[in-house]
């Protein structure tokens, strides 16, 4: 993979252009850490419970801190990284990530392993979106990006995945607390590499858009909280009205900061343009089904399959491996075949196969039941990701390339917060209602009725986020409209996606 001319302007020598591949590996690795940090300790959650002595409703956060702090900071990293130039918060998103990951490893107590994920939290939203910025300044749009785009796209989803098998290999060879701890040496190499390979973007002239910043994060913040609180407290509770209330006004007045805003921290511009619109809510709603698959089908898995914590982890390796072969194939199917067409293709295996998932039954078995759906989302998620992320970010003047690629970013960890609230409280009250239907005279069974109810009830909320993806993608992709036009976003040959004073002073 070779990049031209790719050093952002004013970079000095040692650009990441001389070694684009070693900053492409940087970036992956990176990115890697922090999406896998998502879930890897969704299958140690017993073992964690039992060694920290949390509740049964208080466990949840050890994910829910992690979501909501990366979720909810994005931005503020976004812009960070255009005003105080990408290596240096790049390197400090690095470094702080590294310790909280040291920090929860060691922690002795809820709180603190608690407070650790909220740190690793902010880390991963301070180098998640200075990474995709330096990405797209090393490698210059068409081919070249395309290609780094495809493995930038396959860690973003496919990390998740890596996530459940990392983290049940560790649980059950060593200890929970390597889930974190791995996290470490990596850090530590990346900083020493990043200061290597890596050179400063300058700093953009302007005003740290405060307001803005505030205002995001905590609407961000507070309607994540209630769509999670419900499970517990319910849809009448003044606690969660008084999350989702804040979290509108809060988002309303961001919108209003940021259209008067001389220096915004998302400029209202990138909303202009259909095609990315489209792509921001696809990936909003493809991440919230693909998180809460991961989520229910491990508890289904180790709850109702009995399988061990490793085994469950390995069990989603179909999906990985397609997610991988996708990587790979995807890009050079761009060359010949509409992107477009490819994401209606994968929506629609993705939508099969959570309509698959549905019919698992407390009697199902994983070869039977289990890994026709994985390969179905595997295959279908690997079409979409790669000319989505392409759509989102293609075009993008440089100034804005920071925000573009933080709302990216943002809609990841959001929609998988958004998705699993929200199936979570289905999962909460259909488990209720089974358990006032009665079942099993057998603790141990019952306990496996009511968890598989649960479960069905989930995955019935995962299709219908499914079925909403296929939609977005057809009325964006509009390909009754657009039958004969290939979308600028997905072929390297179209010129007129990128501005001239992008390829001139950037590329």
């Amino acid at each position: 993979m070779s990049a031209t001319s790719a050093a952002p302007s004013g970079a000095s020598t040692g650009t990441p252009a001389r070694r684009p591949s070693v900053v492409l590996a940087v970036i992956l690795v990176t990115q890697l850490m922090v999406i896998l940090d998502g879930t890897v300790v969704n299958i140690a959650m017993p073992k964690i419970q039992h060694a920290l002595d949390f509740s049964p409703s208080n466990l949840s956060w050890v994910q829910n801190a992690y979501a909501l702090a990366f979720g909810g900071l994005l931005l503020l990293g976004a812009r960070a990284g255009d005003l105080l130039g990408r290596r240096r918060v790049f390197i400090t998103g690095v470094t702080v990530f590294t310790g909280a990951s040291l920090l929860g490893g060691l922690a002795p107590s809820a709180e603190l392993l608690l407070a650790a994920r909220v740190l690793q939290g902010i880390g991963g939203a301070i180098a998640a979106p200075a990474a995709l910025t330096l990405l797209m300044l090393t490698f210059r749009e068409g081919p070249e990006r395309l290609k780094a785009l495809g493995l930038y796209s396959l860690v973003s989803s496919g990390g998740a995945s890596v996530g459940l098998v990392v983290g049940g290999m560790l649980t059950d060879w060593v200890s929970w607390r390597w889930g974190l701890f791995i996290n470490v040496p990596i850090g530590i190499g990346l900083v020493i590499a990043a200061r290597q390979v890596l050179a400063e973007t300058p700093p953009e002239t302007g005003k740290f858009d405060v307001a803005g910043a505030l205002t995001s994060t905590l609407g961000i913040t507070s309607l994540v909280y209630g769509f999670i609180r419900v499970a517990e407290a319910g849809w009448g509770s003044a606690e969660v009205l008084v999350a989702f209330g804040a979290g509108l006004v809060l988002l309303a007045a961001f919108v209003l900061i940021e259209r008067r805003a001389t220096h915004p921290i998302v400029p209202l511009r990138l909303f202009r343009d259909r095609d990315r619109v489209a792509a921001y809510l696809t990936m909003l709603l493809l991440v919230g089904t693909m998180f809460g698959m991961f989520f229910f089908l491990t508890q289904y898995l180790q709850g109702v399959l009995g399988l061990s914590p490793l085994q469950a982890g390995l069990a989603f390796l179909p999906l990985t491996g397609l997610l991988f072969t996708s990587s790979r194939i995807v890009p050079r199917l761009l060359g010949r075949v509409d992107g477009g067409k490819l994401m209606i293709t994968g929506a629609v295996s993705v939508t099969a196969g959570m309509v698959w998932l549905t019919r698992l039954t407390i009697d199902s078995h994983y070869l039977t039941g289990v890994v026709g759906p994985l390969v179905l989302f595997g295959l279908g998620a690997g079409m979409i990701f790669i000319p989505l992320t392409g759509r989102a970010l293609a075009g993008v003047q440089p100034e804005n390339a920071g925000a573009a690629s933080g709302l990216l970013n943002v809609l990841q960890q959001v929609g998988g917060a958004l998705g699993l609230g929200i199936l979570v409280t289905i999962f909460g009250t259909a488990s209720r209602a089974s358990i006032a239907d009665g079942g099993s005279a057998n603790p141990a069974e019952r306990a496996r009725e009511i968890l598989t109810d649960g479960v069905h009830a989930a995955f019935i909320g995962s299709m219908v986020y499914a079925a909403l993806t296929l939609t977005v993608i057809v009325l964006g992709v509009r390909p009754w409209i657009r039958r004969n036009q290939a979308p600028a976003a997905d072929v390297a040959t179209e010129p007129a996606a990128v501005e001239p004073a992008v390829v001139d002073s950037h590329i």
